[in-house]
C-alpha cells in the first residue's frame, strides 16, 4: 500500500475553505469515480472519499487542507501520477480567480 499526504496553507478562512472543499468533492466524485462524504465540523470539515484501490480524507480548517490516502498495490503503481492531479486540482481551486471587471460604456459623442 502506498500513502500519499499533501498539506495546503490557505487564508481563506473556514467558510470559503468549505466552498473549495465541496468543489474538491464534486469533482472527485464526478471524474474520479470516487464516493464522497462530506461532514462539517465547528473549527474542522472533512470529506472522506473513497473507490476500489483507494480511501482518504480530506481535512479543512480555517487556514489548511491536508489530504490523506492509501492508495491499494495496483492503484499504488500510479502513485506520482495521482499525487500530481491531486495537488494540481486542489492548487487550481486555492488560486485566486481575478474579478471580472464591468466594461464601462462607451462615451459617444455627437458632432454638432
Amino acid at each position: 500500500m502506498a500513502d500519499l499526504h499533501i498539506l495546503r496553507q490557505h487564508t481563506l478562512g473556514l467558510a470559503d475553505a468549505r466552498k473549495v472543499a465541496f468543489k474538491w468533492a464534486e469533482h472527485a466524485e464526478e471524474e474520479l469515480g470516487m464516493r464522497c462524504i462530506y461532514e462539517e465540523g465547528k473549527t474542522v470539515d472533512e470529506v472522506s472519499f473513497t473507490r476500489s484501490g483507494v480511501h482518504g480524507t480530506l481535512s479543512v480548517t480555517k487556514d489548511k487542507f491536508e489530504l490523506q490516502a492509501k492508495l491499494g498495490f495496483l492503484v499504488g503503481a500510479f502513485k506520482a501520477r495521482i499525487e500530481s492531479e491531486i495537488i494540481k486540482n486542489l492548487d487550481d481551486l486555492l488560486t485566486p480567480k481575478p474579478k471580472l471587471r464591468a466594461h464601462a460604456k462607451p462615451h459617444i459623442s455627437k458632432s454638432q
